[in-house]
């Protein structure tokens, strides 16, 4: 199983013409937000799969196409935030946006509203576990976890509540954007416990075994 997630900034390498021949032998696209409704909606169709997305928080609805065609969700896409769903045989759950740094701005919260967000997945996870013999196995976020890959400035920080969601449901890997990294040094990948928590900005190809 190949993964194609992006999140953050448009690549051109991906928004061309040969990205269906260069990624032929991905299976599932995930979107983690800040990221045209068009440009996830090109690489559904130029690579023929599936896409799951959570929004960031720079996210707006509607949007427009070139031609003004409006779009208030990406064609052929499915926005998971608060939900779980299976996507390609594996069990994926959701939760978009940053925390809250401006009052009544949409796709923000307080840690407290997204640890209401992670609550509402909770009957969903533990039927998953009495089912099939586990919660989930990808959790995709726009933001990180916080202590893990976040900022210090309120925008960039991570939410205490995923951090604690992957501690105690322990999926096998967390996808996030959100934190731009321009700088070899800086960590993209950390092992926390269980769980593989993987900045994809701008974009990373995984190989789920």
């Amino acid at each position: 199983m190949r993964i194609l997630a992006v999140s953050d900034r448009i690549v051109k390498t991906l928004y061309s013409s040969n990205v269906g021949e260069r990624y032929s032998d991905i299976n599932l696209l995930i979107g983690c937000g800040d990221l045209p409704f068009y440009y996830l909606d090109f690489l559904v169709s130029a690579l023929d799969r599936p896409l799951v997305y959570v929004r960031g928080n720079h996210d707006i609805s509607p949007q427009y196409t070139a031609n003004g065609r409006v779009l208030h969700d990406v064609p052929g896409g499915l926005d998971i935030h608060g939900r779980v769903v299976w996507a390609k045989g594996l069990i994926v759950a959701g939760l978009e946006g940053s925390m809250r740094y401006r009052p009544n701005a949409p796709y923000m919260y307080t840690d407290r509203e997204m640890s209401w967000n992670v609550y509402r997945l909770i009957p969903q996870l533990i039927w998953n576990v009495a089912r099939h013999g586990r919660y989930l196995d990808i959790l995709v976020t726009h933001s990180p976890p916080y202590g893990i890959h976040d900022g210090r400035d309120l925008a960039h920080k991570g939410f205490r509540a995923l951090r604690s969601f992957i501690q105690r449901f322990r999926p096998r890997y967390m996808l996030h954007g959100h934190v731009h990294v321009y700088r070899q040094d800086v960590p993209r990948i950390t092992q926390f416990g269980d769980t593989t928590v993987i900045n994809v900005y701008p974009y990373q190809v995984i190989e789920y075994k």
